[in-house]
């Protein structure tokens, strides 16, 4: 009966080697989980119970359990690699085509493959919940996910319908002596200013607006403001556009120098159709803005100018915000949500399934998975530029080591022990 009792503490204590063992040579593996050897005694059992003065039938492994608290954070330089700050798992598919395979991480030591999707070491592909547009505010569809292809995505070209421009008109200026309006002829307006805008298609195209002085009162000035659109190739061939219906707009400024009409500052140009035609649809900008203009005794000066257009534009960068959301930017000055990264937790992580390669799947006594959104109902934050380190701290580790040895060498020499009584016995 003490062999037996002895056996079972060597296999005991060789499994605590082995599992200390194992976290020593993982101290180094990114999002790896120290496990620890959970131990139950042993007892023979009968009909009528377990006497009081059994000594026992020796030491079972009861459980390897692993143990999910948070390792450190090394920073790196990939905007790709990612870290979980909390609870939750990076969610994988088996591969870009097969989405229902899934498997579970905290490594997030991420890369493009030869197609640009985003996945890990082993090809498994990281997944995101799909948005619902090209921004932030569109949201995401949580529950839908989907890989993320990077590569393919190109700065999609978007037409210019809003044009800001905050002038300074000179008060100082007087009412041009040639008549009537030609923008051939500098003689017929006081200054001008162009801003580059787009069509559907991308393409450039030069808005060009002329400034000329009206007539003045004691209380307001106004001023003509002509619109002209050009091609950049023939920038000197233009096409008139109508301010609200009219041939030009009329600024108005008070005797302070501010803009009163109109109140907004707003007038809707007409539309300008591209010739020869290339397929891209009419230029109409529905809000020319002089919002913030004034008429002071300084030199005509441009104070600020924006348009919302955009040209096509290459892929420059990716971003993930601590939200888990992706970001690609592009070389247009656009940018565009391609994903928020989906995260999954388990009522019992100790349920899950090792897989090896510090991934998990669902196990029996997991429970059912729990979709979720970094930062909201209990999910951790996500860590760009960074990984989360092994959690095993290699000190504690050691004594372990030291702990387990001398457990199997009392449990061998309790071998020794019952081997020198057997031969006594033997030898009488």
């Amino acid at each position: 009966m003490a062999f037996t009792t002895a056996l079972s503490g060597l296999n005991a204590a060789s499994n605590n080697l082995a599992v200390t063992g194992n976290n020593i040579a993982n101290a180094n593996t990114t999002g790896f989980k120290k496990s620890r050897s959970e131990f139950a005694d042993v007892y023979a059992t009968s009909l009528g119970g377990v006497s009081s003065l059994q000594p026992g039938a020796g030491v079972r492994v009861a459980n390897v359990a692993q143990q999910f608290n948070q390792g450190n954070l090394s920073f790196t330089e990939n905007n790709l690699d990612l870290a979980i700050s909390g609870e939750g798992f990076f969610t994988l598919a088996k591969n870009p085509d097969e989405i229902n395979d899934l498997s579970y991480t905290r490594a997030g030591e991420f890369k493009l493959d030869k197609d640009g999707y985003l996945v890990n070491n082993q090809g498994n592909a990281l997944l995101v919940y799909k948005p619902n547009g090209t921004a932030v505010s569109d949201g995401f569809s949580v529950g839908v996910t989907q890989p993320v292809q990077i590569n393919t995505l190109t700065g999609l070209p978007a037409a210019t319908d809003t044009v800001e421009i905050a002038v300074n008109v000179n008060a100082n200026d007087s009412i041009p002596a040639a008549a009537p309006f030609d923008y051939t002829n500098s003689n017929t307006y006081n200054s001008q200013t162009s801003v580059t805008v787009y069509d559907s298609l991308g393409s450039p195209h030069i808005l060009t607006t002329y400034f000329r002085k009206g007539p003045s009162t004691a209380t307001s000035t106004d001023w003509y403001v002509h619109h002209f659109m050009s091609e950049p190739a023939t920038p000197d061939t233009k096409t008139a556009i109508t301010a609200d219906g009219a041939a030009f707009g009329t600024l108005t400024f008070d005797s302070g120098g501010k803009l009163t009409s109109p109140a907004d500052g707003t007038f809707a140009l007409g539309a300008y159709t591209i010739l020869p035609a290339t397929g891209a649809a009419p230029i109409t900008i529905g809000s020319m803005n002089y919002f913030g203009s004034t008429q002071v005794q300084q030199k005509f000066s441009v104070n600020a100018m924006t348009q919302n257009g955009l040209a096509a534009g290459r892929l420059t960068g990716i971003d993930i915000d601590d939200e888990g959301v992706i970001f690609a930017r592009f070389s247009n000055g656009g940018s565009q949500t391609v994903g928020k990264v989906a995260l999954t937790r388990f009522p019992n992580v100790n349920g899950l399934t090792k897989l090896g390669d510090t991934m998990w799947g669902q196990g029996a006594n997991s429970g059912e998975p729990i979709r979720g959104e970094a930062g909201a109902n209990n999910f951790g934050g996500i860590q760009s530029g960074a990984l989360e380190s092994s959690n095993v701290d290699l000190a504690a580790q050691l004594v372990n080591l030291i702990v387990a040895q001398q457990h199997y060498q009392a449990n061998a020499q309790t071998i020794t022990t019952e081997n020198a009584i057997m031969q006594a016995i033997l030898n009488i």
